[in-house]
């Protein structure tokens, strides 16, 4: 990718995985489908079932070869996250509640700017970290050993 492609990436996305959209252009016009992966340097989404293409596959060590149907990426200013509520394509903006987080919200005319929730699938991914201590961590013996005193100086390098 060019630098000016690079410019032009979104920063601040409006869809996540495992959204309800509804795509408002191209063949699969008017259609809606779950966002199923989203390709973050080519501002682009794939979309479960949605803008299937034929993709011939030569044989290969391990795998057959053929023709295959197969989504292809679609870029996000062609789809629209859906209003829970009406169920129609709206605009997505951001708003804190009254304890100070951040939800997203529907926008647009026709929308009914109620909360648009946060995909479950994304909740899933956050796996706790393990808590027992694996072969690379240090040990908290030599964390919590004091190896500086303020007042002598003692531990400081001799530069």
């Amino acid at each position: 990718m060019g630098w000016k492609a690079a410019q032009k990436l979104i920063r601040h996305w409006k869809v996540l995985r495992g959204d309800n959209v509804m795509i408002i252009r191209g063949k699969d016009k008017g259609e809606t489908g779950v966002i199923k992966r989203v390709v973050r340097s080519q501002n682009r989404v794939i979309v479960e079932g949605k803008n299937l293409v034929k993709k011939h596959i030569k044989q290969g060590q391990g795998h057959e070869g053929g023709i295959f149907t197969v989504e292809a990426p679609i870029h996000a200013s062609n789809v629209q996250v859906l209003d829970p509520v009406t169920g129609k394509p709206c605009k997505v903006g951001s708003r804190y509640l009254e304890d100070g987080t951040k939800v997203r919200v529907s926008r647009g005319i026709g929308a009914s700017g109620s909360i648009i929730p946060r995909p479950e699938i994304l909740k899933i991914r956050t796996t706790p970290r393990p808590t027992a201590p694996g072969p690379r961590d240090t040990p908290m013996d030599l964390v919590l050993e004091k190896t500086y005193d303020a007042k002598t100086g003692r531990g400081m390098p001799d530069l």
